[in-house]
Parts: C-alpha cells; structure tokens; sequence
C-alpha cells in the first residue's frame, strides 16, 4: 500500500513497512482514549502480536494490522495530494498465551519467545493535518480511525462469517486530542467478512462526509452559550435521565454517558484550561461539547465513537432549542 511521506516540497509515495524508517511523526503524541488501554506502534503489533482465527476450520480473521492498513490505503487514495501522519494505535484486553513445548511451565519461567500475546480490543486515528480549520482559537484536522474489538466476533463460526468493526472520519482538536465525530461520518456497527468489502465500506464512507458542512455545524456550537444556571440544570436533567422509566426515555436524546463522566464535565466547567467557563458563568455550547469529548477519554474502547456521536448530538438538540428549533427535555 502507499503512504504520503510529509516534504511540502516534493510529495514521494513509499509502502506502508517504510514508514517507520523515515520516521513520519504520528497522528498525536498525546492519547486520544486513556481509560484502561496502552500505546502501542504499527510494527510492534504486526510482528509480535498473534492473529485470532475461527475456531472451526482455523482461518485467521482480518487482523489488527489489516484493518489499519486497509484504512490507510483507502485514505492514501483519497487524499492522495495531501499529508498522512502515521497511526496513533490503543489496545486493551491482552490475551495471554504460551507456545506448546511450553505448557507445563511455570508462568514466571517463561521465555520471552515461549510466550504469545494478541489485545482484544484496539482502536487507531489517522491523522490528515494539511486538511485543517479553526474553531474559537482550536485547530482541528482531519482525522480518520476506527475501532476493532474480536469480542464482537462469534469465534466459535466458520471463516467467511461477518465480522465487527467501526471506522470514522471527523476531526481532532489540536489543543486536547479530543475527537470530533458525528453520525454522517461513523459507521458504528460494520460487519464485513473480508478485506475487499471492508475497503469498499470505508471508502463508500469517507466520499460520502461532508467536511464543510460538519466544520459548519460545530462552528455554529460557538455562536451560542449557556449561563451557569441552565448549565446547573442540564447537569442535573443529564443526572436523572438513566433513572427515566424507558419508555420516557425514548422519547428524548438519548445520553450513553453515565455519572462518573457527568462528573468530569462538571469539574472541567469550573477547571479545564481550555474550556471552562467565562468569569460571568457562562459557557459557550463549542466549549460545553469539547468538556464531553474530553470526559468520552475515559471511555472502554468498545463504546468510545458511539460516545463520541452522542457528545455532538447532545450539545446539536441544545443548539437547536437556543436556536428555538427544538425542544430539548435536558433544557425545559
């Protein structure tokens, strides 16, 4: 596959197991998920990192390393005259194992070699810098990723069977590493049973995001802000909504962060460095969104993008009901 090494003179494509040799920078230095998972690089998990295989006729699945050079192929493509940082890669989830002559050791005796280890769940960003713009003083640039997690997969099947994945395309704010991800552009439950499908879905996706029309709507989030009493109140509203009986709840924006992330959005309002609140109280709806994306980093890999959709559609029905457009219940 071809990547784009980052010259603004002169543009050279290289394969994708060169990179690491002239040292692209990655997409960020800074994680964009914490919760319980580690960094790792592309060359660490393709050469020491096991594929899982279906446990009936023992053919591999897509791996890790497939599924982020698949990614990267179809970006290269896409955005062919732009820059491609290397990928940010998180795992979780280690699966421990050992090779055979090694199976009646103690684990404290093991060898390096006798040892085997894939994570179960991984999730990756791409980052296109040279596709950036500005919102209230935050740089945001392109970012593609998606998530792998094989406890989505039925193991037990025989090869040829769906598989799971989720693979976005938004943008990530410079100042925080926060990703900013909406509907149009999140397939958030992908189930493919090969490459070749799994490179047309993205792609089908990637041509598909409008980018000017997202920037467009998350700089509108700007224009609009909330006083510390309405904050307070949609707090508390944010509080009772996972305690409404369900057949309430289906009736209004649905919210998948709990209290514990609640919480953390409380905190920042009155601490981040970035997006807190004014000195009168209040809080703009950019900052508000940017306090639950920041707060989503604390997500299980598992539900980070679904979190990361729900952020910005939250804080849109909040901007549609200022707007006086909608009428949000966390609001009334």
């Amino acid at each position: 596959m071809e990547l784009l090494t980052i010259n603004n003179d002169h543009i050279e494509d290289i394969s994708f197991d060169e990179v690491t040799s002239i040292q692209i920078p990655l997409s960020t230095v800074k994680p964009f998920i914490q919760a319980n998972t580690i960094e790792v690089t592309f060359d660490e998990v393709k050469r020491d990192h096991i594929i899982p295989v279906f446990i009936k006729d023992n053919e591999p699945l897509i791996s890790h390393t497939d599924f982020i050079e698949t990614v990267m192929s179809v970006a290269s493509e896409i955005y062919s005259q732009e820059t491609i940082l290397s990928p940010s890669i998180r795992v979780s989830h280690p699966i421990k194992g050992r090779i055979p002559v090694a199976k009646n050791k103690a684990a404290n005796e093991l060898l390096e070699h006798e040892k085997t280890l894939y994570y179960e769940r991984m999730a990756f960003i791409i980052e296109v810098p040279t596709v950036y713009d500005d919102i209230d003083g935050n740089t945001l640039s392109l970012t593609i990723g998606g998530v792998k997690a094989y406890n989505l997969d039925t193991l037990t099947n025989k090869s040829g069977s769906d598989q799971h994945f989720k693979v976005f395309i938004g943008f990530k704010n410079s100042v925080c590493t926060n990703l900013c991800i909406y509907s149009d552009g999140l397939l958030k439950d992908l189930k493919v049973s090969s490459i070749g499908q799994l490179k047309g879905c993205i792609r089908t996706m990637i041509e598909n995001y409008n980018v000017g029309l997202h920037l467009h709507s998350m700089r509108k989030l700007s224009e609009f802000s909330l006083t510390e009493g309405q904050f307070a109140h949609i707090i508390g509203k944010m509080r009772m909504y996972h305690h409404l009986p369900k057949d309430i709840q289906g009736g209004m924006t649905p919210l998948l962060f709990g209290d514990t992330q609640v919480s953390a959005v409380v905190k920042d309002y009155f601490n981040d460095d970035s997006f807190c609140k004014d000195l009168d109280g209040n809080i703009n709806l950019w900052r508000m969104y940017n306090l639950l994306t920041g707060a989503n980093k604390s997500s299980y890999i598992d539900n980070f993008l679904d979190k990361s959709a729900n952020a910005y559609q939250f804080v849109e029905w909040l901007r549609f009901t200022l707007e006086g457009n909608a009428n949000s219940w966390y609001l009334n």
